[in-house]
């Protein structure tokens, strides 16, 4: 005759490793990811992105959007960008933070990791069609924001002075040939980073596109 304690242990043990192995407990051990929008856009930029790591397991507090002025330097964003992660930090307990942008918020988030200790509080870093070496197409706006974005600006030259990819982070990058906003496309490549060139989708696509989230997700996922 088997014994209630018995078949209350043999249930247990049964359970325990899919409870170790199910996808919301393994993706709740990862970073929190703080998703930093480019100029012009909003949060809302990233809600097809954070809706696929929500249903692959991600907690809704581990997935943090936020809106800023575009129009403002790229070293002013660069101290929004330095509470939002501490922000995120305090309220998940982690030690670090994966940094996932969009075009223009590669430049404060970066800004942030060389020059406001931000190396130290992210573990990877993603560039999604940034203009880490300027773009043509900021020639033709004029505020602050956009002038740092012009190709040879003395934002960008002391930006990528010496280590383009400083510290601690992990770096990479995905880059379209046919991007439509950053010209030259590869202008997005860093040296040190792990650069992907994606199929030839749009500027915006970068940020819906299922193979690129996938790529992405097992990025920063490592």
């Amino acid at each position: 005759m088997e014994l209630p304690w018995k078949r209350c242990a043999l249930a247990a043990a049964l359970l325990l490793p899919a409870l170790l192995t199910s996808p919301s407990a393994h993706a709740a051990a990862h970073d929190p990811v703080l998703f930093v929008h480019g100029w012009n856009g909003s949060a809302s930029n990233w809600n097809t992105m954070i809706s696929r790591f929500r249903a692959d397991g991600r907690p809704d507090d581990h997935l943090r959007a936020f809106s800023y002025d575009t129009a403002k330097s790229n070293a002013t964003t660069a101290e929004v960008v330095r509470a939002e992660v501490d922000r995120l930090l305090a309220a998940t307990g982690a030690a670090k933070v994966d940094v996932l942008t969009h075009s223009m918020g590669g430049l404060s988030s970066r800004y942030y990791a060389r020059n406001l200790g931000g190396d130290a509080k992210i573990d990877q870093w993603v560039s999604l069609g940034g203009p880490n070496h300027g773009t043509r197409s900021a020639n033709t706006c004029f505020q602050t924001s956009c002038t740092e974005m012009r190709v040879g600006s003395n934002f960008l030259t002391a930006l990528n002075s010496g280590d383009e990819t400083p510290g601690a982070p992990d770096y990479g990058t995905w880059w379209s040939s046919c991007d439509g906003v950053i010209d030259p496309p590869d202008s997005t490549v860093l040296s040190g980073a792990r650069n992907t060139r994606t199929a030839c989708i749009s500027h915006s696509a970068l940020l819906t596109d299922a193979t690129v989230y996938g790529q992405v997700r097992d990025y920063v996922n490592r």
